[in-house]
């Protein structure tokens, strides 16, 4: 057994490791929770902040055009708006940026709510047309089932279909 003289006193300098390292742990610890709770909640509220519309919508497609008449409801915001468009199931290559002009895949620019040259909300009473280009597949044939989803953000709040007319 070792005599309780042979043990050296703990120094000041010593004693003030382990408190100082505490602390710098406990604040980063604090740091990173209070940003990932942070994040969390904000990214909730984000989510919660983008509702769709309610609103009542048709669809008429004859050839290349493709007919979207807005018939009830809510004004939608046209820069919130994605536009899903696929025939037969298939979505087309190239999908409509909306509001666009010249568009890959479109023939020249929409007529009414989807050309940049309008009023930015899509209210009831409008419509909107807009032709399939040759160069964007698949090509819209006559008899074939045509669906246009319509999207707010993440949220899809309308899917209309119907028959292409020749």
């Amino acid at each position: 057994m070792l005599p309780t003289d042979a043990i050296p006193a703990p120094t000041d300098s010593d004693r003030a490791v382990s408190p100082a390292l505490g602390a710098v742990v406990l604040v980063g610890i604090t740091v990173a929770v209070a940003v990932v709770l942070g994040t969390v909640l904000f990214g909730q509220a984000a989510a919660l902040g983008v509702s769709p519309p309610t609103a009542s919508f048709d669809v008429a497609a004859e050839g290349d055009r493709i007919t979207l008449s807005h018939e009830g409801g809510d004004a939608v915001d046209v820069h919130a708006l994605r536009v899903e468009i696929s025939v037969n199931g298939e979505p087309l290559a190239h999908q409509p940026p909306v509001p666009f002009f010249a568009a890959e895949g479109f023939h020249g620019g929409p007529g009414g709510a989807f050309n940049p040259e309008t009023d930015d909300e899509w209210t009831v009473g409008e419509t909107t047309t807009l032709r399939v280009a040759g160069t964007n597949e698949p090509a819209p044939e006559a008899g074939a089932r045509l669906t246009v989803d319509l999207l707010y953000g993440d949220h899809r709040f309308a899917s209309l279909s119907t028959r292409i007319d020749e």
